[in-house]
């Protein structure tokens, strides 16, 4: 490890901030939609003082702040400030809904909580019965409403504003001299820095407790991973508060980079590649999926010979990188890798595939290129997995994109692909300092390489624990301090690892979003029509079930309805069977019912065959998933064709 035990993120931050005083640190957005910058120097002591502000109105070492906040400058600072002064942040975006802040603030009996604007404060003042500890709501933007002012008022709760609270810290650090800078050298490695729930709202919240070691015993390697040169720009479109854009802003400022806030909005995200010309653009699969998808169908859309050029030289470019890949050990080897066959296979249609690559490029590829900026190194994936077909088109124009691999629990990242060495369909090696072993998933003995099995992972970022719940904890960490992830791995002979699957509950979406889907199977299960419900959609854009229906019901339905069919099979398959499961499913899994839009079902397939313990169910009757997801394969992709 580079850091001492002392070694916190603000050390981290003050040193950047010495390092790179007059750098860029980000790309402030203003009023106008322009982007004004902020240094490093300058950033830090922002930081400092709000953290001064929180001290002066009786904020304590150790004390929970709720953050309700989205992407924006102000964010940084805010938390910076939080981190200052020991402090530990509660973070969530503006869209959580009530039932998520009651939670994550009622658990934590915060008492101070920062949020964005006067909506945020009026949400979480509808909460003031179930959250008895509150005392002082901070908002970083000055329109909250006069009622809801007088409404916090008479609930003794005080309104701070952002801009007033910065005044007061400035003037408060002059009149403590040095109090501030002694609080942040007090910081330990092990203290906490944040907690983050990450259960959806229907689901038991669980916070996971990072220190700063946690954070910061990645970025002994992660720079060698993912380089940048002080100045360089990365676009963030990321949710702020999550983990993964926690991490990556570490990375960023580390080593004297620029953060430039965007939104994975089309029109938004092209509009400031264009203006801002970063060189980093960290983000979940779905921004590039969304990249591909534009540019596909712009190809479609224009047709003719344009269409006609793109999909040969696309499909040039493929075969010539396979190739590639082959001879320069760009694959991950699961076995002896004969590389001299591989030369001499593909050497002489590799050399002659090469100019109408470079036409290809010259024509087609450099064009796409261009809609990245002409800075662009590489984008990191992560957050969700990555869609083999987005990873093969962006490897074949020659677009950098790697991919990375973490959880919340381990703060987050385990390991990412090497950009100066990338492995196709890798997430590459464990980060130094990070041990992964794959275990069997039925007996838990320990497997060697090429094995397929769990991954599970032990060092310096996993997390502290689950906030007030051992329990939880004891299920996912064992007495060796071996983390669970509950992720199907195989790793090769050179220890890239590859993720195959998932075999715990909680499903990833292609955008990042993590939820678990037992809740709204419960749910879907209050349903007459439904005996079960198994949700899936684990790496995809939109969550899908399976319905068993129960018989009884549907033919009792078919009979009052005078619904006339020949067989059951047929009757399931009718226009208003499908129509009555597609009701029944959308009036349960809706937002008066505490589901979020990306927890909603948007496809379904009705199964008539009851689950068995062996086959579907453990023997204590839990649904296993994995199983599920082999033995309804064809089903599961069915609902999955775009």
């Amino acid at each position: 490890m580079i850091f001492d035990e002392n070694y916190t993120v603000p050390k981290m931050i003050k040193n950047s901030a010495e390092l790179y005083a007059e750098v860029e640190a980000q790309q402030k957005r203003v009023k106008n939609g322009q982007f004004e910058p902020v240094l490093y120097r300058e950033m830090y002591q922002l930081g400092l003082d709000f953290g001064a502000a929180l001290l002066s109105i009786g904020v304590k070492r150790g004390d929970p702040i709720g953050l309700i906040c989205d992407n924006r400058a102000e964010w940084l600072y805010v938390d910076l400030g939080i981190m200052n002064i020991g402090a530990v942040d509660v973070p969530r975006g503006c869209d959580a809904t009530p039932i998520d802040l009651e939670k994550i603030l009622s658990i934590t009996e915060a008492k101070y909580v920062v949020t964005e604007n006067g909506t945020q404060v009026a949400k979480i003042l509808s909460l003031k019965e179930k959250l008895p500890e509150l005392k002082i709501i901070i908002s970083v933007e000055k329109n909250a409403k006069e009622e809801t002012l007088a409404e916090a008022k008479a609930n003794g709760v005080e309104v701070l504003f952002y801009e007033d609270l910065m005044k007061t810290g400035a003037k408060w650090r002059i009149e403590n001299k040095g109090k501030i800078e002694e609080e942040l050298e007090k910081g330990k490695g092990d203290e906490l820095a944040t907690i983050i729930f990450t259960s959806g709202t229907t689901g038991t919240p669980k916070g996971v407790m990072l220190t700063h070691h946690n954070f910061l015993a990645q970025l002994d390697e992660l720079p060698e991973r993912i380089y940048l040169n002080p100045g360089d720009r990365a676009l963030s479109v990321l949710p702020v508060w999550h983990v993964y854009e926690r991490e990556v802003e570490y990375v960023i400022l580390i080593q004297g980079g620029c953060l430039c806030y965007s939104k994975p909005v089309g029109s938004i995200l092209l509009a400031d590649i264009k203006t801002l010309n970063p060189t980093l653009l960290p983000a979940v699969p779905r921004v590039f999926e969304a990249v591909y998808d534009g540019i596909t169908k712009k190809m479609r859309k224009t047709g003719g010979i344009v269409l006609g050029m793109f999909n040969f030289f696309v499909k040039i470019a493929k075969m010539q990188k396979a190739m590639s890949r082959r001879m320069f050990k760009q694959n991950a080897c699961y076995s002896r890798y004969y590389t001299v066959f591989w030369w001499i296979l593909c050497f002489i249609p590799w050399c002659l595939l090469w100019p109408l690559y470079g036409l290809g490029n010259l024509l087609v590829f450099r064009k796409i290129k261009a809609m990245l900026g002409t800075n662009f190194r590489a984008g990191i994936a992560g957050g969700g997995a990555f869609p083999k077909f987005i990873d093969e088109f962006f490897w074949a124009i020659g677009v950098e994109i790697v991919e990375g691999y973490g959880l919340t629990e381990t703060a987050p990242i385990v390991a990412v692909r090497p950009l100066a060495a990338p492995v196709f369909r890798t997430i590459g090696s464990p980060l130094r300092g990070i041990e992964t072993r794959i275990v069997d998933p039925q007996d838990g003995f320990v497997l060697g390489r090429c094995k397929e099995g769990v991954l599970q992972i032990k060092g310096p970022t996993v997390m502290k624990g689950y906030f007030k719940r051992p329990d939880l904890t004891a299920k996912v960490i064992n007495e060796e301090g071996w983390l669970d992830t509950g992720d199907l791995a195989i790793m090769s002979i050179h220890d890239e690892i590859t993720i195959k699957g998932r075999i715990k509950d909680t499903i990833v979406l292609r955008g990042g979003e993590n939820l678990e889907p037992v809740p709204i199977e419960t749910k879907l299960s209050e349903s007459k029509f439904i005996k079960q419900a198994v949700v899936v959609g684990q790496d995809m854009r939109y969550l899908a079930a399976l319905i068993l229906v129960d018989e009884e019901e549907v033919k009792n339905y078919a009979s009052f309805n005078g619904i006339q069919y020949d067989t059951y099979e047929n009757l399931l398959e009718s226009e208003v069977i499908q129509k009555l499961y597609e009701t029944e499913i959308a009036n349960l899994i809706s937002a008066k019912n505490g589901f979020k839009m990306f927890e909603r079902i948007a496809k379904f397939t009705l199964i008539t065959k009851p689950f068995e313990v062996g086959v579907e169910l453990s023997a204590k009757q839990d649904v296993m998933r994995f199983r599920i997801n082999e033995l309804y394969k064809e089903k599961i992709a069915a609902m999955f064709v775009e």
